[in-house]
């Protein structure tokens, strides 16, 4: 992978890949918030995850059939997958709890852990300790998340809390999630990762939702409903994800982490229409200071030419 090619000049195909994802992923919330009112949480994850995973499928066949596939990608994709069936069951249970905007700002707190794993995984992250910038990015963002949860009027309510604590450890999983990906599929194509991982997890997804959810809900959707799990798995599982990679790729990994880090933001627009969600001023004040601290982490890894 040339991560740095054409990084120095504007790069169109990237930009237009970058504004895409985020996007793209901006809806995802939407979508899971919506979906919450008709499915539980166990059965909708399997089912968006279902479509996504047949969007792939072919891809995958034929990289197999076209002998491009290399065989470890289904050993090696075990551990990544087994993060991401925690990671994604926390995700969308969390929409059941809390509104989308604060949800997705909360779970900006991978950033913090997807470098201190790095620094233990890598060796040549190791230098991130004395980066000054890695520390002052860390206690921004630290602060950033104490502020917004003190400043959460209903903080103090059983269900408030509950999604706060998923959504925390959501992001723990996610950071693990990233890393293992990173691990795994260090010399593997990337979207022959995903696909193997998309399969696991809709198996993984599938045993939790025939113990824990009810597949009799889906007899109750109507065609709105399907058509927002369909268009969800398409847009924000599957070809959000393809058009972050095709960015990663051309410009590297960290231009395309900054531009994501909007995604909170963009989210709160789009719920405050559909849902008439809401963040107070101190609370849009220390949401701006964790993004700012996610982004100088960001930066400080990018320092170290990693």
């Amino acid at each position: 992978m040339n991560e740095h090619r054409n990084s120095r000049r504007f790069d169109l195909t990237a930009t237009t890949a970058c504004v895409g994802a985020l996007c793209l992923w901006s809806l995802g919330p939407i979508f899971i918030k919506y979906l919450a009112a008709y499915l539980d949480a166990w059965t909708q994850n399997v089912l968006r995850y279902s479509a996504a995973c047949l969007f792939w499928l072919p891809f995958l066949l034929y990289s197999i059939h076209a002998g491009r596939f290399d065989k470890r990608t289904w050993r090696r994709a075990l551990l990544p997958a087994a993060t991401n069936i925690i990671m994604q069951s926390l995700w969308a249970a969390a929409f059941y709890y809390i509104n989308p905007a604060f949800m997705t700002l909360l779970t900006k707190t991978n950033i913090i852990w997807i470098a201190a794993l790095s620094v233990v995984m890598f060796p040549e992250e190791r230098a991130l300790i004395r980066s000054r910038r890695f520390w002052i990015g860390l206690l921004l963002c630290i602060t950033g998340v104490a502020g917004i949860l003190y400043f959460k009027s209903d903080f103090a309510a059983h269900g408030t809390i509950t999604g706060v604590v998923i959504a925390l450890v959501c992001a723990l999983m996610w950071g693990i999630y990233t890393v293992t990906a990173r691990i795994a599929f260090r010399d593997i194509d990337s979207r022959h990762g995903f696909s193997v991982i998309c399969i696991y997890t809709v198996i993984g997804l599938g045993i939790f939702a025939a113990v824990f959810g009810d597949f009799g809900q889906c007899a109750e959707l109507g065609a709105a409903q399907w058509a927002a799990v369909g268009v969800s798995a398409v847009l924000c599982i599957a070809l959000a994800h393809v058009f972050y990679y095709a960015a990663m790729r051309r410009i590297g990994a960290t231009i395309p982490a900054l531009v994501i880090l909007a995604q909170p933001f963009a989210v709160l627009a789009i719920s405050r229409t559909v849902f008439a969600e809401t963040l107070n001023i101190p609370q849009l004040i220390f949401g701006a200071t964790l993004l700012i601290g996610a982004a100088i982490a960001i930066w400080a890894q990018e320092h170290l030419g990693n």
